[in-house]
């Protein structure tokens, strides 16, 4: 048995294809964890959801802003569904679209497994939170997202404000903070209110903006994290914390880490040979 982390695929499934071979990656026995952005950009979301369907009993999934993006796009109507991208208009239009858009409501934005000692999630944490905290301010969300509520939350999902995580925060500017840090957050300053521009290397960010794992005062973790949406920062370790983004999109790699071995093992793929130069990559 093996466990594996996988940083943002984008429907960029001949790779994704690759990597599970090179993995020799057996259902019955292995699982996979997906950092998200499972869709968007990379040509084949929908053969990309539809394999990852096919393997969920295997799969632990934390949504990205991509995967987000869609399902709130799936609320609109048909003829406003119809001006979006021909990547995404596949998937929405789909027969099967209702039942990957109801399986895709129902994953998480943080994952914790205590006995490995590793936390999953999208982009990252706010400086000020616990993983306890983390854990919670996640879930409020998970709990919309799955309810018969959700279509109020997809309609106001996403937005600037507040780009700061707070406990005092209510109703959907609560949920849409936790949005943020989870799945949109890079940089932050030292209040914890993010940078939204900051999508390069680290030293390319303005003065008094931070990496969300670098925050001077950043409360210690309890966990490792793995997590992806960085592509300009790629396959990084350090403080806890390890990026699998390697912008496989933008052709870089698609890459893999084995969580439950002493020391964590990458394993990936070179992206096809049509895919964007990685120096096109760091984009939302």
């Amino acid at each position: 048995m093996a466990i594996y982390a996988i940083g943002d695929v984008q429907g960029c499934y001949p790779e994704l294809q690759r990597l599970l071979e090179k993995l020799r990656f057996d259902p019955a026995a292995d699982r996979l964890w997906f950092c998200g952005d499972l869709v968007n950009r990379g040509g084949e979301s929908l053969r990309t959801l539809r394999l990852i369907h096919s393997l969920r009993e295997s799969v632990t999934i934390t949504l990205g802003n991509h995967d987000l993006s869609l399902l709130a796009i799936a609320q609109r109507k048909p003829e406003a569904q119809a001006k979006v991208n021909e990547e995404l208009r596949e998937v929405l239009f789909a027969e099967d679209a209702p039942e990957l858009l109801a399986w895709l409501r129902q994953q998480k934005l943080l994952h914790h497994d205590p006995e490995l000692g590793w936390t999953m999630v999208h982009a990252g944490f706010a400086p000020n939170w616990t993983l306890r905290q983390a854990q919670r301010a996640a879930q409020e969300v998970e709990r919309e997202l799955s309810s018969p509520r959700h279509p109020r939350l997809l309609r106001n999902l996403f937005g600037n404000r507040p780009a700061n995580w707070s406990n005092r925060l209510q109703g959907i500017e609560r949920q849409r903070a936790a949005i943020n840090m989870l799945t949109r957050m890079r940089y932050c300053d030292i209040h914890g209110r993010i940078d939204f521009e900051a999508k390069g290397r680290p030293g390319s960010q303005r003065a008094g903006s931070y990496p969300w794992f670098e925050v001077p005062g950043m409360r210690m973790h309890e966990t490792r994290i793995v997590f992806g949406h960085w592509s300009a920062l790629g396959r990084f370790a350090g403080l806890g914390v390890y990026c699998l983004d390697t912008g496989c999109v933008w052709g870089g790699r698609l890459t893999a880490m084995q969580l439950d071995s002493e020391e964590p093992v990458y394993i990936s793929v070179a992206a096809e040979a049509n895919r964007r130069p990685a120096a096109g990559g760091g984009g939302d």
